[in-house]
């Protein structure tokens, strides 16, 4: 009974603090991004990027290679025989990951969170 109480402590410390990670990474993401900005303008930008809905640049830079895999070749660009195997599974993956997320509607910090797993797995 004591190993389970000690259990589910630690498991909502670990969860607890997961966030505040999270929201600190955002949070530093969101000052970087804010570099020049000062006053009411500054505050605005904040405000606005610190919301659920925003994305940070780096991350939708980290997300483009990502779309842009999940875009299928053109036929005036051939796949090249020269293309490893192990290269064109993990687009397949990143594809299918991408598409996952997508359905089921993923944003910010979730979307992440399951890309790596997805990813992973």
């Amino acid at each position: 009974m004591k190993q389970m109480i000690a259990l589910a402590c630690l498991s909502f410390a670990f969860t607890v603090s997961a966030s505040a990670f999270a929201a600190g990474e955002k949070m530093k993401g969101c000052s970087k991004e804010a570099i020049g900005m000062k006053g009411e303008k500054r505050k605005a930008f904040m405000k606005k990027c610190l919301s659920k809905d925003y994305v940070l640049k780096s991350d939708a830079a980290a997300d483009a290679p990502a779309a842009a895999a999940a875009t299928p070749a053109t036929p005036a660009t051939p796949a090249t025989p020269a293309t490893p195997v192990a290269s064109s599974a993990q687009q397949d993956k990143m594809k299918a990951c991408n598409a996952d997320a997508k359905t089921k509607g993923l944003k910010d910090d979730e979307r992440k969170k399951f890309m790596n797993a997805c990813l992973k797995g």
